[in-house]
């Protein structure tokens, strides 16, 4: 194939490649948030928790979730790692609540919290929780997000 030729058909490739990052969907990152915890069960070694959580979702279009992978930590140890396999739509500007079964090992760290530590229920609890959305349509498949708050203990 001659030079000029192999430049334009580097060129068409570029030139289409881009078309299609174009036609991506730009997403903002929904905000997700701890709604409210409780203990379900607990000993030394493991404890469950059943975390309600809630996701906010910017967009224009609805997020249909497939499941969520995350990181949590509760003042600023980490407690707990896991994915949710929940699915539910969030839709376009609005919001949606669920339930996550979460199962922590840190044991000296979460019954420190837990179990007192200088702290009343009615204190807050600052988190943080890492992780991504996975969506079960459309052209991105997953979004990363990191949030930051408090919630009380129930």
């Amino acid at each position: 194939m001659p030079y000029p030729a192999k430049i334009f058909l580097a060129t068409l490739i570029a030139t289409v490649l881009s078309g299609c990052a174009a036609l991506a969907p730009r997403l903002e990152v929904p905000h997700i948030s701890i709604v409210g915890m409780e203990v379900v069960k607990g000993d030394l070694w493991e404890q469950r928790l059943k975390v309600r959580m809630r996701v906010q979702n910017p967009n224009d279009r609805t997020l249909p979730v497939r499941g969520l992978s995350y990181t949590l930590e509760l003042q600023g140890q980490d407690v707990a790692q896991g994915v949710s396999a929940g699915s539910f739509v969030v839709p376009a500007f609005g919001e949606a609540e669920f339930d996550m079964n979460v199962t922590a090992h840190a044991a000296t760290a979460l019954l420190r919290l837990l179990m007192g530590g200088g702290k009343s229920l009615d204190t807050p609890v600052d988190y943080r929780i890492v992780g991504k959305v996975s969506l079960s349509s459309g052209l991105l498949r997953t979004i990363p997000f990191e949030e930051r708050g408090s919630f009380r203990l129930q």
